[in-house]
């Protein structure tokens, strides 16, 4: 089955994919494997090292005796790439074009999901799960394969990187992984502010259009600006009556804000005019393909003339309809268009479609004074702090209650920020020192974890350092531990010690509101 292919690539660098390790790449660069273009052959052309080839290729392995062949360790190659778009794999194509008595006897494939911003120095912890066993391939040829979802799984398993198993050496051109975004959802509604609902890489799709003899519907919604006329959908030239439309099932249902139609590139062939239509049927997904007509309630949002070789950008003149889960773009009679952008805010909870408060945000909002103080001193110690926090309720999303527990924070004075430092255990305290004297105790132990598993010579040092800096400053030293080692904990503690008073209350109060907005996740987990 290769129905996954009509799905978009997750790997592909114009998405933000790269092949960022490999055990060898000594005929052809890892980074051909992600390359948006199919691969090419150049006649007679060679580098100093063999054959010129438009993919990845490794040595040929040989015994570990034989001289000047020294094989990389291991049985067999492999090279891992980050996905542009992390999300759920339905497919991968391995394609071997033009590696005819050089491609690998079989390839498998593994998948992880790394949640470190510094993915290279996280490989070594990471958890692979193996998607495509030992597959024998061919040469010259775009090997498909479906992933069928895991046993004991709904198939929605969201992964970040894949690992590519080659066997036993050998090239491959180009490799594509086919599947369905799935962005961090809470991280988006976290920062506030409108969110492009029709981006690519936050899980919109184009569901169908009328015609894209030119350019795929899908280069519509893709991640960044288009590089030429190739890269946006365009239509053929219509000679009857009627126009060309295309659909769009945004990432998420919610209310339009501002449109951006791109004809960029299009200077000949811009359509004259557009419509934009929404509707709101939350249900419908790929059962929608096909046409405008199997979709119901559309609603106009926009109608414009177009220019060529323009970036429209429209907000004010944009209809008040509500929300919408489905956008229709309506050209005329036919043309190109670059790029979509649908910025607006989100109607509800874009996994569970739930409309209103989070249900954590919801019972926070609902808890009895007292209680609401208690759960919030959690977050921070400052009672004048909780005391704000919990009187500004009820928070109207989480992003509101992150804006408010800032601007709440930087209006208290020098007491109320030494009130909340002085909640906080020593950073590498063990035993009755490493109790929090208020927050909580669970939790600044979770943020410790990485320092408490340091040896005690690294320890003692934190311990001496922590009393030098206290010496000084006269309250402990403030950083949010989180995913940190001890090393760079007292490497840090070591450079602020120095430093003046104003300097550190300044830097502390920073880390104090780091550590706070950590932990108002936590709180509003622990209370869904």
């Amino acid at each position: 089955m290769t129905d996954f292919l009509d799905l978009p690539d997750l790997a592909c660098e114009t998405a933000g994919g790269a092949a960022i390790a490999c055990n060898d790449e000594f005929f052809a660069e890892k980074e051909n494997l992600l390359r948006d273009h199919p691969a090419v052959w150049k006649d007679h052309a060679y580098t100093d090292r063999g054959k010129w080839m438009d993919g990845w290729e490794t040595r040929r392995r040989r015994p570990p005796d034989a001289v000047g062949h020294a094989s990389p360790g291991g049985d067999h190659d492999w090279c891992i790439v980050r996905l542009g778009m992390p999300g759920a794999i339905r497919g991968v194509v391995v394609d071997t074009a033009f590696f005819r008595g050089n491609y690998p006897a079989s390839c498998a494939l593994s998948a992880a999901e790394i949640d470190d911003a510094l993915d290279l120095r996280a490989l070594d912890a990471a958890t692979w799960t193996e998607i495509l066993p030992n597959s024998p391939l061919a040469g010259d040829t775009r090997n498909a394969f479906s992933i069928p979802a895991l046993p004991g799984t709904a198939g929605d398993r969201r992964y970040t990187h894949v690992r590519l198993d080659i066997f036993p050496d050998g090239g491959v051109a180009r490799l594509r992984v086919h599947g369905e975004v799935m962005p961090r959802w809470s991280r988006l509604a976290a920062l506030g502010g409108p969110i492009d609902l029709a981006a690519l890489e936050h899980g919109a799709v184009v569901e169908s259009c009328s015609d894209m003899f030119f350019g795929s519907r899908n280069n519509l919604i893709k991640p960044g600006p288009s590089r030429s006329m190739a890269d946006g959908w365009e239509t053929r030239r219509r000679r009857g009556p009627g126009n060309d439309w295309a659909i769009v099932r945004l990432a998420a249902a919610g209310t339009i804000e501002r449109l951006e139609i791109d004809t960029s590139h299009f200077k000949g062939n811009a359509p004259g005019r557009c419509t934009v239509e929404g509707a709101h049927v939350p249900g419908a997904s790929r059962g929608a393909r096909g046409g405008s007509d199997q979709l119901d309630g559309w609603r106009p949002l926009l109608a414009s003339p177009l220019q060529p070789h323009t970036r429209h950008v429209f907000d004010g003149e944009l209809r008040r309809i509500g929300p919408v889960t489905h956008l229709r773009l309506s050209v005329f009679p036919d043309g190109g268009v670059a790029r979509l952008r649908a910025h607006g805010e989100l109607a509800g909870d874009p996994v569970t479609g739930r409309t209103g408060p989070l249900p954590g945000l919801a019972r926070l909002n609902a808890l009895p004074p007292d209680a609401a103080r208690a759960a919030l001193r959690r977050c921070c110690g400052s009672t004048r702090w909780a005391d704000a926090m919990a009187a500004a309720r009820p928070f109207d999303g989480v992003p509101a209650l992150l804006r408010i527990a800032e601007r709440t924070w930087w209006a208290l004075d020098e007491a109320a920020h030494r009130e909340a430092f002085a909640a906080h255990p020593a950073i590498g305290a063990r035993g009755d020192h490493a109790r929090a004297p208020a927050g909580d105790a669970a939790w600044s132990a979770g943020e410790q974890g990485a320092a408490q598993a340091a040896g005690d010579p690294v320890l003692a040092e934190l311990a001496d350092a922590n009393r030098a800096y206290l010496e000084r400053h006269g309250f402990l030293f403030i950083v949010c531990a989180t995913g940190r080692s001890a090393e760079a904990m007292l490497a840090d503690l070591r450079a602020r010690t120095p430093r003046a008073l104003a300097d550190e209350l300044r830097t502390a109060a920073e880390e104090q509101l780091q550590i706070t907005r950590l932990r108002l996740h936590k709180l509003l987990g622990e209370l869904a």
